[in-house]
């Protein structure tokens, strides 16, 4: 092969890369459209009367997934399936928003920490790695740390509500959240850097409780409790 014909065969190469490309970005240009509408709607569960809402918010928010699911699936059509992480980059961020997304609905029905498996699932991908486009580990661990901080939000927010039950039980999640990333050994440098901003959400938090104890309120929630 000539040099003319080498740096030929090169340019091909790297025209259909850029196509690739380009196919992927405008998937995930729709599929960070839809993410912000999902956001939208969840954002609502932090005003005074979101709290009765929550389920129907929830609900909505399970039908706009669909739609995800449906743009995930045309994204994985846009890539050669073994070359995910050759194309991870330009769908990290946007499945890292989902799976945040994804567990703060879980967590807003149930209060309960959502799965890596249960995410998947949400999104109509894949766990495990050789089965195709997947969620990554620390993808999906990325999702719920900025879970972390809107749920260190919506603690303030409670208060403010008249939800003083809430604080609490929120602390009491995210303390057992705490507890389980620090049997982490987190190599990733940015999931450590979110990792480090989970401290501000347990002490921002404590504060919030900290406030209900001085103010007796939660000592009155203690004893309607044991009524």
């Amino acid at each position: 092969m000539s040099v003319p014909e080498m740096f030929s065969y090169i340019q091909g190469f790297l025209s259909v890369d850029q196509e690739i490309r380009e196919d992927i970005r405008k998937v995930v240009q729709v599929l960070e459209q839809t993410a912000r509408e999902i956001l939208t709607l969840l954002q609502s569960v932090h005003q005074p009367s979101g709290f009765k809402e929550i389920p129907s918010k929830c609900q909505k928010a399970r039908e706009l997934f669909c739609t995800v699911r449906t743009h995930l699936g045309e994204l994985k059509t846009k890539f050669p399936v073994d070359q995910y992480y050759r194309f991870h980059e330009h769908w990290r961020f946007v499945l890292q928003r989902l799976a945040f997304l994804a567990a703060f609905v879980v967590y807003l029905e149930s209060e309960s920490l959502v799965t890596r498996e249960e995410v998947a699932q949400i999104l109509g991908i894949e766990v495990v790695r050789e089965k195709g486009f997947h969620l990554d580990v620390e993808d999906y661990l990325a999702g719920v740390l900025i879970m972390a901080s809107e749920l260190s939000r919506l603690a303030v927010n409670s208060v403010t509500a008249g939800d003083y039950s809430r604080p609490l039980r929120i602390s009491n999640f995210i303390n057992e959240l705490d507890s389980g990333f620090r049997l982490l050994n987190l190599k990733n440098d940015p999931l450590r850097k979110r990792y480090d901003g989970l401290k501000y959400d347990v002490k921002k938090i404590e504060e919030v409780v900290y406030d209900l104890s001085i103010r007796g309120l939660s000592k009155e929630l203690e004893a309607g409790g044991d009524k």
